[in-house]
């Protein structure tokens, strides 16, 4: 037969999963939009999302105009 544990055993987490909060300050939500922002700003005008948002602000707009 398979033997039980009782005792509830404390497993130390490994080091990739712990929080380094300690040691690397989080980043600005300012930088964090300057970073992305860009990439957004690529992948609309490569593929076509330029007209899809307009229709998308145009409803909006329409909406709010009720």
């Amino acid at each position: 037969m398979a033997s039980q544990q009782t005792g509830t055993t404390r497993r130390r987490r490994p080091a990739f999963t712990q929080s380094q909060s300690a040691e690397q300050p989080t980043r600005h939500p300012a930088v964090a939009l300057a970073m992305a922002l860009p990439c957004a700003v690529l992948l609309v005008l490569l593929f076509g999302g330029w007209d899809q948002m307009a229709n998308q602000a145009e409803a909006l707009v329409d909406l709010i105009g009720r």
